[in-house]
C-alpha cells in the first residue's frame, strides 16, 4: 500500500521500517501467494500493473480496519517482542544491569538480543532496532544520542610503567595498539592530543569485541584505545591508564530505528525507556 501511495519503493521501505531488499522480499511473496504479478520493476521504481490496480482498489478499502483489529490483537497478546541489536560490551556493562527495572515496569516484553556484526544494515529487516557506535547516523534513521565519550589509551599496569608518565613517539613507535573495528577514529583523534599525528606504532591490532579488548590490554598484549566509560566500569585492577591526557571521542552510542518501526509497541517501548532510563 505505502509503495502505491508514496510513489517509491525506497520510500515505503524507509517508512515501514525495513530494507529495500527486505520490502522486495515480501512483495514477491504476495505475489506468489496470489499468483498475479502486481508490479514492474524497472531498476529501483516499481509501478502497478493492471492487475496490481485491480487488487489495490480491492483490497484498499479494507486495510486500514485490517491494521486496527492487528494492532488490537497485538495490544492483548501476553508477549510483546523486540528483536535489538546491541554491542556485548555495551550490554554487559550498560543494558543488562538496568533490564530489571524495564522487565518490572514492562513484564510483557521480551527482547532478543543479536550481537552479530554490521548492527546498522539490519536495522528495518532481521532488526527492529540496534544500539550502534557511531559518529552520527543517516539521517533517514531514527536516532537517539545515548552519551557522550572521552577517548582513554590504557593497557595493563606493568606495560603502563615500562612505557612511563611522559609521552615519548620512539617509546609509542615500539608498542602494539589495540582498536575495536568500529573506532579506528579513536586512535587518530589519541594521536592528535598527543601532538604526535604521524606516529605509526609496530603493530595495530584490531577487534570487533570491546570485551576481548579489555581482556588483550589486561594481559599485556597492547595499549587499549577505548572509551573512557567501558576503562571506568571494567573495574579490572589488572588495567591503568596510560598518560593524563583528555580526549574527546568522535563515537558516540546511540539508539536507532527506522521511523515507522516506532508504531511498533514493543520499539516504542523501549524507545521512551532507554531515554528516560539515560543508559
Amino acid at each position: 500500500m505505502r509503495i502505491v501511495r508514496l510513489g517509491s519503493a525506497r520510500a515505503a521501505a524507509d517508512e515501514l521500517g525495513l530494507s529495500p531488499s527486505a520490502l522486495s522480499r515480501r512483495v514477491s511473496a504476495l505475489e506468489d501467494f496470489i499468483g498475479k504479478r502486481l508490479f514492474t520493476r524497472q531498476h529501483q521504481a516499481m509501478k502497478l500493473t493492471d492487475e496490481g490496480h485491480a487488487f489495490y482498489d480491492a483490497v484498499s478499502p479494507k486495510f486500514d480496519e485490517l491494521a486496527a483489529a492487528v494492532e488490537g490483537q497485538v495490544e492483548d497478546s501476553k508477549v510483546l517482542r523486540l528483536h535489538l541489536g546491541v554491542l556485548p560490551l555495551f550490554g554487559t556493562q550498560r543494558l543488562f544491569p538496568r533490564l530489571p527495572e524495564l522487565r518490572k515496569q514492562q513484564p510483557r516484553l521480551h527482547i532478543d538480543i543479536d550481537t552479530s556484526p554490521h548492527l546498522l544494515a539490519r536495522v528495518g529487516d532481521t532488526l527492529d532496532a540496534a544500539i550502534i557506535l557511531s559518529s552520527q547516523p543517516d539521517a533517514s534513521y531514527h536516532s537517539v544520542r545515548l552519551d557522550h565519550n572521552r577517548v582513554f589509551a590504557f593497557t595493563s599496569r606493568a606495560v603502563v610503567d615500562e612505557i612511563g608518565t611522559d609521552p615519548d613517539e620512539q617509546v609509542l613507535s615500539r608498542q602494539t595498539f589495540l582498536i575495536h573495528t568500529e573506532m579506528p577514529e579513536s586512535f587518530i583523534a589519541w594521536k592528535q592530543a598527543l601532538n604526535m599525528p604521524k606516529l605509526e606504532p609496530a603493530a595495530i591490532d584490531h577487534f570487533d569485541s570491546g570485551q576481548i579488548i579489555l581482556e588483550a590490554a589486561a594481559n599485556g598484549l597492547g595499549i587499549a584505545i577505548m572509551h573512557d566509560d567501558h576503562f571506568l566500569r571494567a573495574h579490572d585492577q589488572r588495567l591503568a591508564k596510560l598518560f593524563d591526557v583528555e580526549v574527546e571521542s568522535p563515537y558516540s552510542y546511540w539508539f536507532v530505528c527506522r521511523p515507522h518501526a516506532l508504531e511498533l509497541r514493543a520499539v516504542r517501548i523501549f524507545n521512551d525507556w532507554i531515554i528516560k532510563a539515560g543508559l
